[in-house]
């Protein structure tokens, strides 16, 4: 079976899915794609513009229905040391980060790794769900900016 999702409501805004559907970090930025369900059935999403979808959001069905997003296990770079000089670095590099209280995660990138190592970090890969830090306003991706007015 086809669903068709005609919005999506964010983690407060719904209730009840019918079904779910596992996406990496990567993949939960779309606007139009054919998604397979974690139950097995296809869900086309078509939206009005490119989104940034976080774990717990929703597909709104024609239906009235929810389809939940989930975040899917991939492959990390857990990281401690000196925290804030750490997200420093990664940040400058306008690279997603999970920031915790004891530890900062990025995806798997072995140029990072390797800068963060010379600046005293330790690195450890751990597969888990990638859920970064949002944006400037607490939710989406940065999706770049300019260093002038």
């Amino acid at each position: 079976m086809t669903h068709k999702a005609i919005s999506v409501r964010r983690q407060s805004d719904w209730a009840d899915a019918v079904g779910s559907v596992t996406l990496g970090y990567d993949d939960r930025m779309l606007r139009r794609k054919r998604l397979t369900l974690d139950q097995g059935d296809s869900l086309l999403v078509d939206l009005p513009e490119t989104i940034s979808l976080d774990a717990g959001d929703a597909f709104e069905l024609e239906t009235g229905q929810f389809v939940e997003v989930r975040a899917a296990t991939e492959d990390l770079l857990q990281i401690t040391g000196d925290l804030p000089r750490l997200a420093w670095h990664i940040g400058n590099r306008h690279t997603p980060c999970q920031i915790e209280q004891d530890r900062l995660l990025i995806k798997s990138d072995h140029v990072l790794r390797d800068m963060l190592e010379k600046l005293g970090a330790t690195i450890t890969p751990v597969s888990e769900p990638f859920i970064p830090e949002g944006g400037a306003y607490g939710h989406g991706r940065t999706m770049g900016h300019h260093h002038s007015h």
